[in-house]
Formats: structure tokens, sequence, C-alpha cells
């Protein structure tokens, strides 16, 4: 690889030669001897680096993957706490060509957005950093999501957090995933009335709903709210919840017959399991 110069010297590369860089980089961090991987093609050294390529290929051990995702989450924390934007949207792209889209939401995301969580409870961040993830966070899966074609016949998920749910990043990592799985997705947003997304589903071919719950745990009104949509919806729309504050509502959860997940990985099972035909006997 041989790049052009400047009047002054100074190397000029294109976006392909910068991906190609940027993945042999990864595939160095990962353990793989740079003499071995420089003349891959492309498509081969993409598969490296995702660990799920054809032949077999892989990093060098399960242990250094977890360290690659750490090294990932690590950079995103530290853009976070500097609000740099630029910062975190290079690391986000890093790790979405290092990992793929699932392993950028379950390896990434998930856990950093549990630590950002984490850190402002314990008064180490501030609302200004949780809200600086959750705006870069919205435009960065935003652009994800609308890669993802879907036909018309797709099913359809409506994505929200209730009235009163003030905390979205759950409900972004949810639309994506869905959106990837090959859902049709409707994201709504935060603190939505339970009228407000019946109406939404009524205007929509929808078969689901998917609620994140986060912050507060303690509202007292969200009990009557999710009685409230699961009245206001035809019976055969599933809701299903997930998020840190589920567990305090788990009764209300289970009276209106909502699947309960407890993380992306069993989300995502339970939509795949929504879209297998009923097998009739």
């Amino acid at each position: 690889m041989k790049p052009k110069r400047t009047g002054t010297n100074r190397r000029l590369y294109s976006d392909a030669e910068i991906e190609r860089l940027t993945l042999l980089r990864l595939a160095t961090l990962a353990g793989h001897g740079i003499g071995s991987i420089a003349n891959l093609p492309l498509e081969r050294l993409k598969a490296l680096v995702a660990g799920a390529g054809p032949g077999g290929l892989a990093p060098a051990d399960a242990g250094q993957a977890l360290s690659l995702s750490r090294g990932f989450q690590e950079s995103c924390l530290a853009a976070v706490r500097q609000m740099d934007v630029h910062r975190f949207e290079e690391a986000m792209q890093h790790a979405l060509i290092a990992l793929g889209h699932q392993g950028l939401l379950r390896q990434v995301i998930a856990p950093l957005s549990q630590t950002i969580g984490t850190l402002w409870r314990a008064g180490e961040v501030t609302t200004a950093h949780e809200h600086f993830l959750t705006a870069s966070l919205k435009v960065f899966l935003g652009q994800l999501a609308k890669q993802f074609a879907t036909p018309a016949n797709a099913p359809g998920i409506i994505v929200a957090t209730p009235a009163g749910q003030l905390h979205e990043l759950g409900a972004l990592m949810v639309n994506t995933a869905a959106a990837h799985l090959g859902w049709r997705t409707i994201y709504l947003g935060a603190s939505l009335p339970a009228a407000e997304i019946a109406g939404a589903a009524a205007q929509n071919r929808i078969n689901a709903v998917a609620l994140s719950l986060v912050y507060p745990e303690d509202d007292p009104d969200l009990p009557q709210e999710l009685l409230n949509l699961r009245r206001f919806l035809p019976s055969q729309i599933h809701i299903l919840t997930g998020g840190r504050a589920a567990a305090a509502y788990r009764d209300t959860l289970k009276r209106i017959g909502a699947i309960q997940t407890a993380s992306l990985d069993e989300f995502c099972e339970q939509l795949d399991a929504l879209r297998k035909p009923v097998r009739r006997i």
C-alpha cells in the first residue's frame, strides 16, 4: 500500500486504505502476526477480525477477544468523559468494523451504558455525560438502523419507554438489534403515554411493542400506564420488556402478560421466537 503524498510530502489515504489499516491494527491487537495477515484480501481480513470467517479464523484466544472489546469500551468511555463526539464516533466505527453489528451492541454499547449508569449513580460522571452518550448513540445507531433494508411484509415493532421512564439508551439498543434481525422498527423515544404508543400501533401493522424500563424504579404511576397499554392494544400484539428497572414492576408485567427479558441476548432470542410459525398438531 503506497499512499499518495501532498506537495509538502504528507501522506494521503483513501477511505478504503484507512479501513484496511484499521483492520490490520485490530487483527494485530487480537494476537495475529502482521506477516501472516498483511496480504489477506479485505473480506478475509474483516472475517478474521470479526472472528467468524470461513475457514475458522478467529482471534488468538477468548481472552484476547475480551481484551479487544474492553479496549473499545475504554476508548468510548474516555470520549464520553471528554464529551468528544469525533473521538466517540471513531471508536464506535472501529468497534463496528472489528465486531460487527451484534458484537458492537452486545460487547461494547450494552456494557458501556451499564458502566455510565453505575458511574452516574456513584457521582463519578454527571447527568450531562449520560445525556452526551444518549445523544451520540441516537445519531450513530440511527444511521446504523437505516442500513438494514426490510421488506414490506416484515414484522413490525414499536420501541419506546413508557411515560415517566426517562432513560432511552436501552430502547436505542433494542431498536437497532430488532432492525438487524429483520424487523420493521418504529422508534418513538422516551416517556411516551400508553395512549400514544397504542395510537402508533393502530396506524401501523405492528406485531410487538418493546418497552425499556431503566429509571426510575419507584414510579407509582407506571403500573397503571402498563395496564392501560395492555388494555389499549389488540390482544395479538406482544409486549416485550427489559431494563434495569423492570424487576421493580415484575408483578404488573406478569399481570399484563409481558415477555420479560433480562438481557439484549434474551430479547433477540424472543424476537426470533416470535417470528417462527406456530406448529399446529
